[in-house]
């Protein structure tokens, strides 16, 4: 298919908590790629706290002046010679990591792992789908169902292809009660897939009153606390007294860490999610005598991320659910500050239809007043 245009816009963080839209030339697929119209583009937390505020960080973290936006979703319209799975008009979500294809963990679907140097994130080391078009490699995308809408896609590009990976190495199933630390997207997402995946006890805590509201009000969590030093006496006086069979950190923060560790239960499993900050606990107490186990997990591998397209339309449930804020690409300094604020639960940039639903930027003022923080 031949473009009509030559330019697309293009967002850039520069690293002073602000947004340049530019001008840029379309580019066109080369051997094994595909352009892909974008349609739908989420803000990860991430992007803020590496990019957005100021450029930091070495290796994976090393943002290098490229198109923001790493949770991209959109439809091929041109496709390179080579490609072997793909065609024009396919709908795809992009795994955000471009590994070298060849390492032990590119070989087994973690191209996040890998510590090539020819390993690039879209939207840190090449152009991500903060724009009118990506260009991408065949290799790194996933077929999105026609029963999802490409801000479900963009989700599970990044947040919920992550929250799944992570509750995977733990195991849910209708036997657990399960408590979330950091009711953000990312643990509202968890909360989410906990639900689906059988949790008949889904416990969440944070700081702020507007996430419990949401983990409430849309039946995510059966009961919902306030960060509280009292937190583990209270997860164990709702489950017997015993604590959790799972739990998952989604904060980041080392008293909410303390506090999955604590209150799971003898032979408990523990993972960490969130990003940043640090932990302390005592290893005796808190973990070698009840025989528990605390893994970290890292994003997911790209095809445990089409296992979760395909698993989504069969639970019938929606990452876009959790968005409270459509932008179109022309308001993306706004979709970036409000996410800086953190006055929000998703933030997605959309084009063409997926702009036209509730939560758009024209509603900002309306929906500033009730939603989640991130």
């Amino acid at each position: 298919m031949k473009l009509n245009v030559d330019t697309m816009r293009a967002a850039y963080l520069p690293g002073n908590s602000t947004t340049i839209l530019k001008e840029d030339p379309v580019p066109t697929p080369g051997y094994g790629q595909v352009l892909l119209k974008m349609k739908a583009s989420t803000i990860c937390g991430s992007d803020i706290r590496a990019i957005y505020r100021e450029h930091l960080g070495k290796g994976p973290e090393a943002y290098q002046n490229k198109i923001a936006g790493h949770e991209p979703c959109g439809q091929i319209i041109q496709a390179g010679e080579g490609t072997k799975r793909f065609k024009v008009g396919d709908r795809v979500v992009v795994y955000h990591i471009s590994g070298c294809g060849v390492c032990n963990d590119c070989r087994r679907g973690y191209m996040i792992s890998c510590t090539s140097e020819t390993r690039a994130a879209y939207g840190w080391q090449r152009d991500g789908g903060m724009a009118d078009y990506l260009l991408a490699d065949e290799k790194d995308l996933c077929h999105l169902p026609d029963e999802l809408s490409y801000v479900d896609g963009a989700q599970v590009a990044c947040g919920f292809g992550t929250v799944y990976e992570g509750l995977e190495k733990i195991g849910i199933s209708g036997n657990d009660a399960v408590l979330i630390t950091g009711l953000g997207p990312v643990g509202l997402a968890a909360a989410m897939l906990c639900r689906a995946l059988g949790a008949p006890q889904i416990i969440g805590i944070d700081v702020v009153q507007e996430r419990l509201d949401i983990a409430r009000d849309k039946g995510l969590c059966d009961h919902v606390l306030m960060s509280d030093p009292d937190n583990v006496e209270q997860v164990r006086a709702l489950t017997g007294g015993h604590g959790c069979e799972r739990t998952v950190d989604c904060s980041g923060h080392h008293m909410a860490r303390l506090t999955a560790i604590q209150a799971a239960r003898k032979w408990g499993k523990i993972v960490f999610i969130g990003e940043g900050g640090t932990c302390e606990f005592a290893p005796s107490r808190d973990i070698i005598h009840d025989q528990k186990t605390i893994y970290g997990s890292w994003v997911t591998n790209i095809w445990r991320m089409e296992e979760l397209l395909e698993k989504l339309v069969r639970w019938k449930i929606h990452p876009e659910d959790l968005v409270t804020h459509r932008f179109s690409l022309d308001q993306v300094s706004d979709a970036y500050e409000l996410m800086n604020e953190g006055r929000c639960g998703k933030v997605a940039v959309c084009f063409d239809e997926e702009l036209d639903k509730p939560g758009t930027g024209e509603n900002l003022a309306a929906n500033n007043e009730c939603c989640a923080h991130c």
